[in-house]
């Protein structure tokens, strides 16, 4: 069967994330790695889901009110007039709401430009559809954009750019002088804006997310990908959506019908529910995952790492090596799962272009979207690191 694989098929491989994830299960490692919540999600919102599937909400379904709650938010929010019935496609997940939106939009041989280091599925989504990726550096420590690299990027065969804010994987939400300089971008070239904003609501330190559809001319030209997953601790539901002008998202929601045909039903319903969340319930979630993320800075700052940039928002942290440590990003993973018993994410996999190549393997990702008793664990094992009398590799230069 090897041989009748489709050129695509054969240039996949593996999530890198999902490997450890799974290795983290197999070994009973502490999982650092994948971005999904550990601790129960609230309790309205499962209450929600099992009374849906009690009173038998099994078969192929479309709420509506999902996209009517969307569109009071998208007003209420960013001052956007979205039609519900129009404008929102229901998806599983914002993953295949991405897809969907790179399918409905992108040509063999349309070029799609992503600031790197960016979230592995959105080059995969690219090369599915026949586009090509064209990465623009972002620059370390601070993950700045540079505009005139921007600009050079685009072509007469530009055809999008993807858009993640918060950023996956260093925190990053992009200000709102970036967001005009990629929206000039787009107006000057003629390109669609496609974003992912799955950590909308989770930000830090008064930073506030904004999305770019909200600029002038851009609500006309971006596609804004979103779902429950992070907000509301569902990553396993699937109820995610895309928000875009009319033709797009009917384009968008014929591929999903053809893909997956409905997104899961009882948990629709209970989307529904998480929705029409009162606003204490984001500022809750957003204190919270400050603390732990000012815990985790706190426990790698401890161990030699560098972090010279706060992430503003999303649920990683983006990590430099100890400036002693010869290991690289791969090597540093492995001697951690090996002394330790934790598992991170090494960073090179989420840097692309040339331009990385003299940093790209000294960084990793940590998730620290994890309960108190999970990240207390894992600055145990840190600690047991730190007293051990043998000075272990990844706390020190390699001999």
């Amino acid at each position: 069967m090897e041989g009748k694989l489709s050129s695509v098929a054969k240039n996949f491989t593996p999530s890198p994330i999902q490997e450890l994830s799974q290795l983290a299960q197999r070994c009973n490692a502490i999982n650092l790695a994948e971005g999904f919540p550990d601790f129960p999600a609230p309790p309205c919102i499962k209450e929600a889901a099992v009374s849906a599937i009690n009173n038998d909400f099994n078969q192929y379904r479309h709420v509506q009110g999902i996209c009517d709650q969307l569109a009071l938010k998208m007003k209420k929010t960013h001052g956007l007039d979205v039609n519900p019935l129009t404008d929102i496609a229901i998806c599983c997940g914002q993953s295949e709401a991405f897809a969907a939106a790179i399918f409905s939009i992108i040509n063999q041989g349309d070029e799609v430009l992503l600031f790197d280091p960016c979230y592995e599925t959105y080059e995969g989504c690219i090369t599915l559809a026949g586009g090509i990726p064209v990465y623009v550096a972002l620059e370390p420590p601070q993950w700045t954009l540079d505009p005139e690299k921007l600009m050079r990027s685009f072509t007469s065969r530009t055809k999008a750019i993807v858009l993640n804010s918060p950023h996956n994987p260093t925190g990053k939400v992009f200000s709102r002088d970036e967001l005009e300089i990629i929206a000039e971008g787009c107006r000057r070239w003629d390109c669609v804006a496609i974003t992912d904003e799955v950590y909308e609501y989770i930000t830090y330190d008064n930073q506030k997310h904004e999305t770019i559809a909200k600029l002038p001319g851009m609500q006309e030209r971006t596609i804004i990908t979103s779902s429950l997953s992070k907000t509301f601790s569902v990553t396993g539901w699937r109820i995610g959506w895309a928000i875009a002008p009319a033709s797009a998202a009917s384009a968008i929601q014929n591929i999903h019908i053809r893909i997956t045909d409905s997104a899961p039903a009882p948990f629709q319903e209970a989307a529904l529910t998480a929705l029409r969340s009162p606003i204490e319930y984001f500022e809750t979630l957003r204190g919270e995952y400050e603390l732990k993320r000012d815990f985790c800075m706190k426990l790698l700052g401890s161990v030699g790492f560098r972090i010279q940039f706060k992430p503003q928002g999303s649920l990683f942290l983006f990590a430099e090596l100890p400036k002693d440590c010869l290991l690289s990003d791969v090597e540093y993973v492995e001697e951690l799962i090996q002394q330790a018993g934790v598992v991170v994410v090494p960073g090179r996999g989420f840097f692309h272009g040339n331009e990385s190549c003299k940093y790209q393997k000294r960084y990793i990702r940590v998730a620290f979207c994890k309960s108190g008793a999970t990240l207390n664990a894992a600055a145990q094992k840190f600690g047991e690191l730190i007293n051990a009398k043998a000075c272990p590799k990844i706390l020190y230069q390699r001999k």
